[in-house]
């Protein structure tokens, strides 16, 4: 391999055929007089256009189904001319450069074409960590494991995003287990029921982290009292979920506040409270319409033994517990009530130190959360104690302040355009590089980008799970 061109960034190599390279490979042009160099990665691989080479392939167009015989080449010119007809050109990004052994992320200065050498340079220098206290193995490269440090998670914003059916969801599983056995607390919002089944191993026996797990199902074993919400979390959700207007809920709070001093606060006195207060009549109507709504839903109960215990979840949370909410099957208000109620619930818990973090995935989040809740998120929640991972196949319904802000983003296949385009926006990785990568990964091949691979953009094929994934898609036809 050998030097060709350099500009801006971007270094062009000239590569034989035998050599093996594919997108995402790390090379290392070693300048053998100033002894130091350059770490480039692969971006795009082309045939290296070379003079005469087009009218050579013309002319063998022409004459090889016409001329009939044997060639006769005494010099053997026809073979070398094969070889420079399949040399490759590639593309190449400067990452970083090594001086004194040292891999530092700055290069400005140019290696010499004749005394350079080049050479496959390892993914697990530049991006594994070694010696992490936590440990875990994201995938593999064409040549190394990828090792990383849990911890770069933890305070983080992170986006797993690609097409359907490419292994988004696979991903965010590892790193939910890899959380669990390091003792993390995760809420993950499940809307199709494919994480579920995370404690049970392949052969339905119970995995190590089963005691660590617990699944809640909206209106089973997941139901509210109006006390153990709290005015603010109820008033939050009928204004956020149920657009109540802002008149009517002050109006809602003077209800709340006489049943709470009165000590009957529950359901059905709420329910007529609401229906016989003195007040303007399209207040009272906009008011009740939205608590009919929340009670229709069967999410709220004066039963004390059926009602969600917030104090055990903050106890098994801050001991590393993981809840999954599985809202599989549940209309969309149900959806956007239960995220509110919770979330406005976590706020509270964690303002008032009784929890001390949570490490939140949001499965295909624009159907749930309102817009107003990503800036919130991206900013003040993430200074409370929320470090969310949103895994979406719809890289468009994220604004783009996130995706500016997003710590780690692991990106798997995109065909389109426009997401490629939405995509594109990510701060720590050009352009360029992530559409010429991204587009022709097959499933279960991801490009990490972020500070889990320390800014070194790096492609791999997921591990395999040892638990019951779930969450394919079904087929008829079988074979």
């Amino acid at each position: 391999m050998k030097i060709y061109k350099k500009q801006g960034d971007t270094v062009q190599i000239i590569c034989s055929p035998e050599e093996s390279v594919e997108k995402g490979d790390y090379l290392h042009i070693e300048d053998r007089k100033l002894k130091k160099g350059l770490i480039v990665q692969v971006v795009d691989i082309q045939f290296a256009n070379l003079p005469g080479i087009l009218e050579d392939m013309l002319r063998d167009v022409m004459t090889e189904e016409y001329v009939p015989g044997r060639d006769y080449d005494p010099l053997n010119v026809s073979s070398q001319i094969d070889i420079l007809k399949d040399t490759k050109l590639l593309v190449c990004k400067i990452r970083g450069a090594v001086e004194n052994g040292r891999v530092r992320t700055e290069a400005s200065w140019l290696p010499s074409r004749t005394t350079s050498r080049i050479v496959h340079y390892p993914i697990e220098r530049l991006a594994s960590t070694k010696g992490a206290k936590r440990p875990v193995t994201l995938g593999r490269t064409r040549t190394d494991s990828l090792t990383v440090d849990v911890k770069m998670l933890d305070g983080r914003l992170n986006i797993i995003t690609g097409k359907k059916g490419v292994g988004k969801s696979h991903l965010s599983k590892l790193l939910i287990l890899s959380l669990i056995k390091n003792g993390a607390p995760c809420l993950i919002i499940d809307i199709n029921g494919e994480y579920v089944n995370l404690g049970l191993g392949k052969d339905d026996k119970p995995s190590p982290v089963v005691g660590k797990i617990s699944v809640l199902k909206p209106g089973v074993n997941l139901r509210f009292s109006l006390a153990g919400v709290g005015l603010k979390t109820f008033l939050d959700t009928m204004i956020y979920a149920l657009d109540l207007p802002r008149t009517s809920s002050k109006v809602f709070c003077r209800i709340w506040s006489e049943l709470e001093k009165s000590g009957n606060l529950n359901l059905n006195s709420l329910n007529e409270m609401i229906r016989r207060f003195s007040c303007h009549e399209s207040v009272r109507e906009a008011i009740y319409s939205r608590f009919s709504t929340i009670m229709d839903l069967e999410l709220f109960t004066d039963d004390p033994r059926l009602e969600f215990d917030f104090d055990l979840f903050v106890e098994r949370m801050n001991g590393g517990h993981a809840y999954i909410i599985n809202m599989k099957d549940e209309h969309s208000i149900s959806r956007r009530l239960i995220v509110e109620l919770f979330i406005s619930k976590l706020t509270e818990q964690l303002s008032d130190m009784r929890l001390r973090a949570v490490f939140l995935f949001a499965e295909e989040a624009h159907f749930y959360l309102r817009e107003t809740y990503w800036d919130d998120i991206v900013t003040r929640m993430r200074h409370l104690g929320i470090f969310t991972t949103f895994i979406t196949n719809q890289p468009d319904t994220v604004q783009e302040s996130v995706y500016r802000q997003a710590d780690n983003i692991f990106m798997f296949n995109f065909t389109n355009e426009h997401d490629l385009e939405a995509v594109s926006r990510v701060a720590k990785i050009d352009g360029e590089s992530l559409r010429l990568i991204v587009k022709d990964l097959p499933a279960h091949r991801c490009l990490v980008v972020g500070d889990i691979v320390r800014d070194f953009p790096v492609v791999i094929n997921v591990d395999p799970l040892e638990v019951q994934t779930m969450g394919q898609t079904r087929h008829f036809f079988q074979d």
